[in-house]
């Protein structure tokens, strides 16, 4: 065998194997896309549940500020509908939730005193004087709960951004709950003083959320 040829032959050899070479990467590269298109969350399985998380949170602060402007606007009842089926909602005049004394009151009973503004509840001790709040539902609503305050609230989710010096106990009494913080920082007149905290809490009934509790928090002595 000449030289010449011995080199043709090699050259030959090298040809076909880099040929199949290509092939082979060509059909991996192949395979590979087809098990992406044909599995998308295998490939971005660990990064979809922030997003699910973001967009659950989404939908509750939109139940959150639509119940906000209800009480702002002074359509109460707009609110009955958001109210728990079966535990009602109860309303808490300061951070520390009182589970004896607090009011709580089914949907048709939040509809029943909506109407017999009337009839007057006492809703507890104001802090620093003791006096009792003895005053109709609608009263409450529109003057403690007082909502038009938190139009321009800073809004946070499932975290306790702002307190007073009063104990905050909600997540023991309501240990499953989602939390939608309302805070007003006050005005520049009493330096901050009348700052105000309003926090609609809701839990998972059926496959959607309710009002449990509204809770209000301010300055106490």
């Amino acid at each position: 065998m000449t030289l010449l040829s011995t080199f043709k032959d090699r050259s030959s050899k090298l040809t076909v194997g880099g040929a199949l070479a290509l092939a082979l990467a060509a059909t991996g590269c192949q395979s590979s896309a087809e098990s992406n298109i044909a599995t998308p969350n295998q490939s971005n399985g660990h990064s979809s549940t922030p997003v699910v998380s973001d967009i659950s949170q989404q939908t509750l602060k939109q139940q959150a500020l639509r119940i906000q402007r209800a009480l702002a606007n002074k359509d109460f009842a707009r609110i009955t509908n958001d109210i728990h089926p079966t535990r009602g909602v109860r309303f808490s005049m300061y951070a520390y939730v009182r589970p004896e004394t607090d009011k709580v009151f089914s949907r048709e009973q939040f509809a029943q005193y909506l109407q017999q503004s009337k009839i007057r509840f006492t809703w507890g001790e104001k802090d620093g004087t003791g006096d009792l709040l003895v005053t109709p539902l609608p009263t409450y609503l529109d003057t403690w709960i007082d909502a038009s305050k938190f139009n321009n609230a800073s809004i946070s989710i499932n975290e306790f951004q702002h307190s007073g010096n009063m104990i905050n106990n909600l997540k023991k009494i309501y240990p499953n709950s989602e939390v939608v913080e309302f805070y007003h920082k006050g005005s520049e007149e009493y330096a901050g003083m009348d700052w105000r905290i309003m926090r609609l809490v809701f839990e998972e009934y059926q496959g959607k959320r309710y009002l449990v509790a509204i809770v209000n928090e301010q300055w106490t002595t």
